[in-house]
């Protein structure tokens, strides 16, 4: 099976397909009337999280859905962003829910002290709820605060790790990390890290690398490295620097020593780049300037993600590419693009039983600012050599 969470005019839709033929299985539909403040496509904005028998969704309204996966039947379902007083965020609810044993954990965003919200996967309850804004120490330098109350949640979504062979969840908030205990939400220890810039966004995932933790983020705040305390209480900044990588949106690679991801606010501008973890050097990047004259690569801002010792890179113009795993140099093997896709995609492909599902959409000529995007879904067969 493969679901697709997505929106239709006035409707946030479930859908559940065969994975190897498209075919609709069940669909789900609940109405939304969520409009983008800044003119971007109304949601939804978080992925899917699968069990072997349940479907969760978090819709850009903040309304979280449990629907048995066999059937699309309606288990159970909250509605966050009323029960936790959410203030109004960016874009919507964005932060894909995590599993951890039989509960969800979701970046709720709520005051005042349900930033971090676990709820019974069998029942929808609340096991726990953590984390308000005074959790967090004073910001290093002067920001543009929001307006109370403050926003918590982000667009990156929660991580588990074992550092020091002690479990860690991980929440890369709207003021920075926070470290919980993922049994009972205990705070275990927080560092800020956003923009100045009071219309920003934290929303690519932690990267755990051994006992450290990679942070990204674009609107000039750049990249940091922790090192974790053995007792798992604090961390200590080994590098960080506002150049080496800013991710937008999608999350950061770490392989073998080094760090490879998208970094740039703005199409123009950004790029596809390698960074050695040690010490945040740049070892390379792809051009950040669309030129016409040019044979190289350029993708803009995009996702990757890592197979068999290579990335598939999606730019977010629909260019999809075969890219080498490798600090000595750039070096893209192959590239296709799609007549169905452009212009934004900005979700990561999927790769599932070497198949390759991929989407984006196409503008429609003459529709209206609100439907102005046609989404289409791709899969690609990749068995072949």
């Amino acid at each position: 099976r493969l679901v697709f969470f997505h929106r239709e005019g006035d409707e946030e839709i479930v859908e559940c397909l065969s994975a190897t033929t498209g075919a609709t299985l069940w669909r789900h539909a609940a109405p939304t009337d969520f409009l983008d403040p800044y003119g971007y496509n109304g949601g939804p904005r978080a992925a899917p999280v699968l069990t072997a028998d349940r479907c969760f969704t978090f819709g850009a309204e903040g309304r979280l859905t449990c629907l048995d996966l066999a059937t699309g039947k309606l288990l159970w379902q909250r509605d966050t962003k009323r029960e936790c007083d959410v203030p109004p965020a960016f874009f919507g609810a964005g932060s894909t829910p995590l599993i951890d044993g039989d509960q969800l954990i979701v970046m709720v965003g709520g005051h005042p002290r349900a930033g971090v919200v676990a709820f019974d996967i069998a029942t929808g309850k609340t096991r726990w709820q953590a984390i308000g804004f005074d959790d967090f120490p004073a910001a290093p330098v002067r920001i543009q605060r929001d307006r109370p109350p403050e926003k918590l949640a982000s667009y990156a979504s929660p991580a588990l790790a074992a550092i020091h062979g002690q479990r860690h969840l991980l929440c890369f908030m709207r003021p920075g990390l926070v470290a919980l205990d993922p049994a009972t939400g205990r705070k275990r220890f927080t560092f800020w890290f956003r923009s100045a810039l009071h219309d920003s966004v934290n929303a690519a995932q932690p990267v755990i690398i051994d006992n450290r933790i990679f942070l990204s983020a674009a609107y000039d705040t750049g990249g940091v490295l922790l090192e974790v305390a053995a007792d798992g209480s604090s961390a200590m900044v080994a590098w960080q620097d506002e150049l080496a990588m800013q991710n937008h949106w999608s999350t950061t690679i770490a392989h073998d020593g080094f760090l490879y991801g998208f970094s740039g606010r703005h199409e123009q501008g950004s790029d596809f780049r390698c960074v050695r973890a040690a010490d945040g050097a740049v070892m390379w990047r792809t051009p950040s300037e669309q030129s016409s004259a040019s044979r190289e690569p350029f993708y803009g801002r995009g996702s990757a993600i890592f197979a068999d010792g290579r990335f598939i890179v999606m730019g977010e113009r629909g260019t999809l590419a075969l890219v080498e795993a490798t600090s000595q140099r750039f070096r893209e093997i192959s590239r296709a693009t799609f007549p169905e896709l452009d212009h934004p995609c900005w979700t990561a492909p999927v790769l599932a039983n070497r198949r390759l599902y991929i989407t984006g959409c196409h503008p429609v000529a003459g529709a209206s600012r609100r439907d102005r995007e046609e989404y289409h879904l791709i899969c690609l067969d990749l068995a072949a050599e």
